[in-house]
């Protein structure tokens, strides 16, 4: 499964604030998306390596969240490149800044009402 197919996707967690954000933001906007929740449906490399032609690693990584925090020092010290955060993604899927939504040409991560709007040209 490819990240950006030529339809809209949302990937996130259903009961993340930002994600309800997003969600909202693209039905009252009129924007067709599928919702992808990757805790019940999964996450793959190849998706990921589809945001990563796009996004840097350490902009997908929530270093900020919970999750982050909570890793043994040892194992977010071993977080160094594309390839061991990519690992961690696949591994702890609740580490990724979300939503995480790709357009078919861009991906954006996180919940920016401007960027949706001149992005999605809603």
């Amino acid at each position: 499964m490819s990240c950006c197919v030529t339809k809209t996707i949302l990937y996130g967690i259903p009961n993340c604030d930002t994600v309800k954000k997003a969600r909202n933001w693209l039905q009252a906007h009129g924007t067709e998306h599928q919702f992808h929740d990757f805790k019940k449906a999964g996450l793959d490399a190849e998706i990921v390596a589809g945001w990563l032609k796009q996004v840097t690693w350490e902009t997908l990584v929530n270093k900020k969240g919970t999750t982050w925090r909570a890793l043994p020092d040892e194992k977010k010290a071993s977080i160094l490149d594309a390839s061991s955060a990519t690992a961690l993604m696949l591994e702890a899927p609740s580490v990724i800044k979300r939503p995480v939504l790709c357009t078919g040409t861009r991906v954006l991560v996180g919940f920016n009402a401007e960027l949706y709007e001149t992005n999605l040209n809603a």
